[in-house]
């Protein structure tokens, strides 16, 4: 598989996926390169791809926005414990579509468990990473890393 070609099905299948799962409106601003250490400050899912590419996705927001994203999916506010459970699940929503949204391209991706990270984090060990701004009507913000293993 060629690298840019991976990266730029995945970004399509991401957005895709984004629209598929998420309720509400929001734009998707131009993707970016980042460099490790990538830092979260807050919340964070994220999920182990392997297959066609070996990589993570990595769903970088705040309690207020998967609080926001809860009222608009159920029509009610998460909150407490409820706030990683729920970003764990939406993580599985997100790469699952995204799984199925690649497949018809013939582009075979497993997913790992999410693992939900709290607080300041800093990720290291990826070799290209492009991150994928979402904002929402509210200008409130999540972030999409793809981290590409992929030689």
């Amino acid at each position: 598989m060629d690298t840019a070609s991976d990266i730029h099905m995945i970004l399509n299948g991401t957005i895709s996926s984004l629209t598929t799962v998420l309720p509400m409106k929001f734009d998707v601003l131009a993707p970016a390169m980042t460099v490790a250490p990538y830092e979260q400050k807050e919340l964070s899912v994220l999920i182990g791809l392997v297959g066609a590419v070996k990589g993570r996705l990595i769903l970088d927001t705040s309690s207020d926005v998967i609080g926001s994203i809860g009222q608009s999916m159920f029509g009610m506010m998460i909150e407490g414990e409820m706030i990683e459970s729920f970003t764990g699940e939406l993580g599985n929503m997100i790469a699952g579509n995204l799984c199925t949204a690649l497949e018809k391209d013939d582009y075979i991706i497993d997913i790992s468990t999410p693992t939900v990270m709290r607080g300041e984090t800093k990720f290291y060990g990826f070799k290209h990473a492009f991150k994928l701004p979402v904002r929402f009507e509210d200008d409130s913000m999540l972030n999409v890393i793809l981290t590409v293993d992929n030689e």
